[in-house]
């Protein structure tokens, strides 16, 4: 009798996951509603004006250590973060402003964070890599390449073990994809059904080199099915695109179905961190994408399409983006540093 039951389960399972690998993704994503779409499109410009002026700031040398920044990626972590709901959690790699600004840290904390200062989110102590807001759900910025995903696997074992039905975001590029513990994740996930999204960030490049040049198999999203986890590519620079299939995979792992792979298709306008000239792509690849891929040039022209703002809406909402960015930024320059005792804090022995 038990076997019949676990044959049964494992049969439906196994139907389950096939439906979903070969689900007919639709070519227009479902609209978001009014507000939602225009707050989608603040948020995203707000990670865009922050990530500049981090830039700005790294060249100034006010702020030290390694800095990478997230412009062109922006509609991939906002559309994911509207798909949440409060007790979810998300980690992500080193490249984590915007994940942080997503999750609901003031711009003020986050710039003070990079700078090194007292009111930072992990008291100056963290840096551009390794922020935390374990009270918002974020679990970390990642220095180690692919560090993350185990740790985010075990973030959702603990949500099954706990019999919760909060949902994991493990972010991670397509550089990390080829990462040993990333497979080894994979199994684990699969095997306990633990309730863990991968988002793979693809925006083509990893640290340096093409995607076509690096891995043997380009479609990332199938890098899951030797363990049956299904997957899927979107539109990452689509928000839209973007919090449909966010919608759909955090549904499916709360229903207690395993694992699921987002490979988002997104592009970054920077070089790897504020080191890097970004030689490797072709002479006016960036413009290109700019000019026609830009995912908050497209949230704009939707908006103005449906009649929800006008040019000169976007145009105040940037300038009050623009006045939040700047207060953060006098913000962390004046905040004082550290006191020398918290050099002795948040130490494990």
């Amino acid at each position: 009798m038990a076997r019949a039951k676990t044959a049964r389960k494992t049969a439906q399972k196994s139907k389950a996951k096939t439906k979903a690998r070969t689900k007919t993704k639709t070519s227009s994503p479902s609209r978001m509603k009014d507000d939602a779409f225009l707050q989608a499109y603040r948020d995203m410009l707000l990670i865009r004006r922050f990530e500049e002026r981090a830039g700005q700031m790294y060249g100034m040398g006010l702020i030290g250590g390694f800095c990478h920044l997230y412009i062109g990626q922006e509609a991939v972590v906002v559309g994911l973060q509207s798909a949440l709901q409060e007790g979810d959690q998300v980690i992500t790699g080193y490249r984590d402003h915007g994940h942080m600004l997503a999750c609901g840290a003031t711009p003020n904390e986050v710039m003070a964070e990079l700078t090194g200062r007292q009111d930072g989110c992990s008291r100056g102590k963290g840096g551009s890599m390794h922020m935390f807001a374990i009270d918002k759900g974020f679990y970390g910025g990642h220095g180690i390449v692919g560090a993350q995903v185990p740790l985010g696997t075990g973030l959702a074992f603990a949500n099954r073990y706990r019999k919760q039905k909060n949902v994991c975001l493990a972010y991670f590029g397509d550089g990390a994809a080829n990462q040993g513990q990333v497979y080894e994740s994979f199994n684990m996930a699969e095997l306990w059904d633990l309730p863990v999204i991968y988002v793979i960030e693809n925006n083509r490049y990893a640290m340096g080199t093409s995607l076509k040049r690096a891995s043997a198999q380009t479609d990332l999203s199938k890098r899951g099915l030797s363990f049956d986890i299904p997957g899927e590519q979107v539109d990452g620079m689509d928000i839209e695109a973007v919090r449909e299939a966010g919608l759909r995979t955090v549904a499916w792992c709360r229903e207690g179905k395993g694992p699921y792979i987002l490979e988002m298709m997104t592009y970054r306008y920077r070089g790897h961190s504020m080191s890097d000239p970004a030689k490797y792509r072709e002479r006016g690849e960036v413009d290109e994408v700019r000019q026609t891929r830009d995912p908050i040039d497209h949230a704009g022209r939707l908006l103005i399409e449906r009649k929800l703002a006008d040019e000169a809406r976007l145009k105040e909402i940037d300038k009050e983006v623009r006045a939040v960015v700047a207060d953060a930024a006098a913000f962390a320059q004046d905040n004082p540093e550290p006191d020398a005792a918290e050099l002795y804090t948040d130490i494990y022995l």
